[in-house]
């Protein structure tokens, strides 16, 4: 039977390869509540360890889109795991929940066990800066389906908060600072776009373009890493009260903020009180797109947004500047519904 389904085109051993070279990275991903390990049929994790009185569990799922085909072109693998992790505690992270455990799904024409160890290798390194574990997951070999090399991966992860500080927008109040932390670039959304500038623009992702970085291809700024913003934002939001927070993804600022924002609310955002990163005028002149669209597509530099009080500003800053992060103080909520940005004349 094992024979006849290699000649199928699945390969019984390179599943037990991959299992084999993933231990280890899903073992330095262990945390408190972490039980049992890789190989059972399901995940646990022990929610009794933590001293959480009225626990309140957040979902998210995720995947990373076609930032895929970019990690196909240059044949690098190691951080899309990471991308495939932040897109999903990134969102429960919004809700001010810790994301507890993670599994992951990988997906693949043809079991290749040292690419599908560098994707997960890639995921571990995600678990380990979000502080959550990696209890599962599930690696499909399916012929047919996948191209030569290709493969889909996603992600859930379940994180957890205290039921009297669940953040759910309903404490934004008029008046309050919008606190932008820094994007590491596009992130891992609005890539279709992404590659139709790259192809009709005639676009090499193994050029350096200098206006870009003068050491990293175009590809490689392209693929760099979802910035994951758990633990510093938990920082904040034990020390002080955040009110709303925004993940800014696909959709850029129109769609993400205003998902914090009560009936009547709407948001005002000053462009130039932030650094715009390279990769977006740079997707901006070569797209010949059109600047306020911009906004309404990608984070443009601003990959999280805390809505604070004004007062709160100062110390929050101090917190994530202790994390190398970078922050601005991009806008405000106001009494007018919508989405106003401010643009540099």
């Amino acid at each position: 039977m094992a024979i006849d389904y290699e000649k199928a085109g699945v390969s019984l051993e390179a599943g037990y390869d991959v299992v084999r070279r993933i231990k280890k990275h899903v073992n330095s991903t262990r945390r408190v509540g972490s039980m049992g390990g890789i190989g059972s049929f399901g995940g646990m994790f022990d929610l009794t360890a933590l001293n959480i009185k009225e626990p309140i569990l957040v979902s998210g799922t995720d995947g990373v889109g076609t930032k895929l085909k970019i990690a196909f072109a240059l044949d690098k693998h190691d951080t899309i795991g990471i991308d495939a992790v932040a897109m999903c505690v990134n969102d429960v992270l919004a809700q001010g929940a810790e994301p507890l455990f993670f599994l992951d799904y990988v997906a693949v024409g043809k079991n290749e066990p040292a690419k599908v160890e560098a994707i997960v290798a890639g995921v571990a390194e995600g678990c380990r800066q979000a502080g959550c574990a990696l209890v599962g997951g599930e690696t499909a070999e399916m012929p047919g389906m996948y191209g030569n090399g290709e493969y889909d991966i996603a992600g859930y992860t379940t994180g957890v908060v205290e039921k009297s500080k669940l953040i759910d927008g309903t404490q934004v109040k008029v008046g309050d600072v919008l606190l932008g932390i820094e994007s590491s670039g596009v992130h891992s959304n609005g890539f279709s776009l992404v590659r139709k500038i790259v192809a009709d623009a005639n676009l090499d992702l193994n050029k350096i373009y200098p206006e870009l970085d003068e050491k990293k291809t175009l590809g490689e700024v392209l693929l760099t890493p979802t910035n994951i913003y758990c633990k510093e934002v938990l920082e904040v939001i034990r020390t002080l009260p955040v009110h709303g927070v925004a993940h800014i993804t696909g959709g850029g600022f129109d769609e993400n903020i205003p998902r914090i924002l009560s009936e009547g609310q709407g948001i005002y955002v000053k462009e130039g009180t932030w650094t715009i990163l390279p990769i977006f005028n740079f997707l901006e002149k070569q797209g010949k797109i059109e600047h306020r669209e911009m906004f309404n597509i990608y984070n443009m530099g601003i990959g999280m947004i805390l809505a604070i009080n004004e007062k709160d500003v100062t110390k929050a800053q101090e917190i994530l500047a202790k994390a190398n992060r970078k922050t601005y103080v991009i806008g405000k909520v106001t009494d007018k519904p919508g989405v106003e940005i401010e643009l540099l004349k």
